[in-house]
């Protein structure tokens, strides 16, 4: 992306095409526009995302997890289950591979899996396509084979979506699930202020986006479910709030 905006720059200059410093804001546009499109999943730009479904039947929101499973996967569970919560969670292969029975635990009682990449690297922006179907693969594969379902869910990590994502997802087949409501869990400390995050403006056919690997999430999801409550909201996995498939 920089590369092309860079030789563009350069051609147009030596062309005598543009003055040069009108040239190079151009570019600088264009990067911090593709920037801005590639790690913001809600703009279906390069590939379609399901985010919310505001026209859906019901008050009802969804609830996904990302990052597990970990041990404290076990915690979040138990509170759905205590409040008949269902959700999704989007594992990561790596960790499915060290906590097999907390994933099987999970579609156990009743939610559902999708996919975050096997190993969730930092330099997702950075992967080749090839990298990319390597990294959906691997999780798929694993995911199959401890907890018998192939997954066609997939939620990418840091909602990253470029160019070579977008090829990759065409060879693999995968749905992308993202989201509308995000409180930065994983940065934010405060408790307090990712529940108000959450809770300000909550509609009908949100999407919620949490990280069951993080200990503040129980706390936050045990009073988000009792304000749900007293919202008149239900909960809904999402493959029911789309009404599409979550697995092959």
């Amino acid at each position: 992306m920089f590369a092309v905006a860079a030789i563009f720059a350069i051609a147009l200059y030596y062309l005598e095409a543009w003055p040069f410093w009108p040239v190079i804001l151009i570019c600088l546009v264009y990067i911090i526009l593709m920037l801005v499109l590639s790690t913001n999943v809600q703009f279906n730009f390069f590939v379609k995302a399901y985010n919310k479904n505001p026209e859906y039947p019901e008050n009802s929101v969804a609830l996904s997890f990302d990052d597990g499973p970990v041990e404290n996967t076990l915690k979040i569970l138990d509170i759905l289950d205590k409040h008949n919560a269902k959700a999704a969670f989007f594992c990561i292969g790596k960790n499915i591979q060290k906590h097999p029975e907390i994933f099987r635990e999970i579609i156990k009682r009743g939610h559902i899996v999708g996919n975050h990449t096997f190993s969730h690297t930092r330099k997702m922006g950075m992967l080749s396509s090839k990298r990319i179907i390597e990294e959906i693969n691997k999780c798929n594969e694993v995911a199959e084979k401890i907890g018998g379902v192939q997954m066609k869910f997939f939620r990418p990590p840091f909602g990253i979506i470029n160019p070579k994502t977008q090829r990759a997802l065409k060879k693999t087949g995968h749905q992308v699930i993202g989201w509308n409501n995000r409180p930065y869990d994983a940065i934010t400390k405060s408790p307090e202020k990712i529940l108000e995050r959450i809770t300000r403006d909550l509609n009908r056919g949100d999407l919620i986006l949490l990280h069951d690997n993080m200990l503040k999430t129980g706390p936050v999801l045990e009073q988000l479910l009792v304000i749900l409550k007293q919202r008149n909201f239900s909960t809904v996995r999402p493959d029911r709030l789309f009404d599409i498939h979550a697995y092959s």
